[in-house]
């Protein structure tokens, strides 16, 4: 007699704190945000409390949600539960269209069809109750 299957794991979600409660806020309401110095326009990602490159503060802005692919790895083998049932999931690097670079997912594609330099776009997807994620797909689909 077989063991009954386990139900599915949720995945793993962010918690905020004061520095990176804006971002995630927004990604539950499908808008990419990244921060920008207020002295010199620099901008960066992950959060912080001030730029990286002068320590002068920094603000929120809005990101267009396109990027390119800069460097990608298949995942084809994971025995941690949710993630066995994604696999194969594409780990991307993607450089966005105002600068910083994200780790994310590619989905919603075969993993061969991504390819470094690669157009992408935003997606926001909800993994669990509530909470959304940034997830890209490719440009064309």
């Amino acid at each position: 007699m077989s063991e009954p299957a386990k139900p599915p794991r949720p995945r793993p979600v962010p918690v905020p704190d004061p520095e990176t409660a804006p971002y995630w806020d927004a990604a539950n309401e499908g808008r990419l945000l990244l921060q920008r110095c207020t002295r010199h326009g620099h901008r960066q990602l992950y959060p912080r409390p001030h730029c990286v490159v002068c320590r002068g503060p920094v603000e929120w802005e809005e990101a267009s949600g396109r990027a390119t692919v800069y460097s990608f790895t298949v995942i084809r083998q994971n025995m941690v539960r949710p993630f066995r049932d994604l696999l194969p999931y594409v780990v991307a690097l993607v450089d966005l269209e105002e600068g910083p670079r994200l780790m994310t997912n590619i989905v919603d594609c075969e993993p061969d069809d991504v390819a470094v330099g690669a157009p992408v776009r935003v997606r926001f997807d909800e993994v669990t109750e509530g909470v959304r994620l940034p997830f890209f797909l490719l440009a064309g689909s």
